[in-house]
């Protein structure tokens, strides 16, 4: 079996080192020779896709594999990907068994604290979460068409080595920013790259939150961050008041508790199913550093 992670980046990555595990043929594409360089290093076939036409190595690549991630974000004009492979999917991927597409539980927008499901009506408030509702969609139909399941991943915060806590403090940028009854889910990385291992393994389609057991306040997790490392956490800073930049402070505009239920109704278990720990695992080996 093989697989192509479009966009294999920090997610793209965890999930090209979980389907390793499984004997997958793993292969990736980034926007640059230098990184395609950087991922062969990491034993992944490397390809450089960014956002025109395929390379006739890629083409060939594609006439191979049986699985599909898109971790690209879509842009102004839509997703990249689709743009190309719309209408000749099987064409391009003939042996094609599933897809997996990384989307963002910010297309849930904001539900004042309460849960959400895979059936709450999207409701984006931002941008960028509108064009993943489109993209979804948009799959689900090329999906359809060709007659392959299509899973959308909803992502939560994503964090885990190399981008936590730990590394906000060590580097004197965390910041405690307190917002009355401010909630947020994450999901630690290699959590994500197991939930599309299980979904791609069971060829199963549908939408499904990829996220934690357990939304808290932001401050909560740089406060357990220091405990661990037995620093003095950052002072409390008033969101009203705190010098943030318009992307940092729409993210409080969305204030939503996201259940994980459905994916964890199939069978998936979760490694990192809350942030204490996970914060845990990292600090006692040092993988915190990435």
């Amino acid at each position: 079996m093989r697989v192509m992670i479009f966009g294999c980046g920090y997610s793209g990555q965890a999930i090209a080192e979980v389907f390793k595990t499984e004997t997958f043929q793993v292969s990736g594409t980034v926007r640059t020779p230098q990184k395609a360089l950087d991922l062969a290093a990491k034993d992944i076939r490397a390809f450089v896709f960014d956002g025109g036409s395929f390379s006739e190595e890629l083409l060939a690549e594609l006439g191979e594999v049986t699985h599909l991630v898109q971790s690209i974000p879509p842009g102004n004009e839509g997703d990249p990907l689709l743009k190309i492979v719309s209408g000749k999917l099987l064409e391009l991927c003939p042996k094609l068994e599933w897809i997996g597409y990384l989307s963002t539980v910010g297309v849930y927008g904001d539900h004042g604290g309460g849960w959400v499901t895979e059936e709450t009506p999207g409701s984006p408030i931002l941008g960028r979460s509108i064009e993943r509702v489109d993209t979804e969609e948009a799959w689900a139909a090329e999906g359809k068409s060709a007659g392959l399941p299509v899973a959308s991943l909803r992502l939560a915060g994503i964090y885990g080595p190399g981008r936590n806590a730990f590394v906000n403090l060590a580097r004197g940028t965390a910041r405690r920013i307190i917002k009355k009854d401010q909630v947020f889910n994450r999901i630690r990385v290699e959590d994500i790259g197991g939930a599309a291992l299980f979904l791609a393994k069971s060829k199963v389609g549908g939408v499904f939150n990829v996220t934690d057991d357990e939304p808290g306040p932001p401050q909560d997790v740089i406060v357990e961050a220091a405990r661990l490392m037995e620093v003095e956490p950052p002072p409390e800073q008033d969101f009203e008041t705190a010098d943030m930049t318009p992307m940092a402070r729409s993210f409080y505009g969305a204030n939503k508790r996201v259940s994980n239920a459905k994916i964890r109704a199939l069978g998936f278990k979760f490694r990192f199913p809350n942030y204490r720990m996970s914060l845990q695992e990292m600090w006692a080996t040092a993988r915190w550093r990435g």
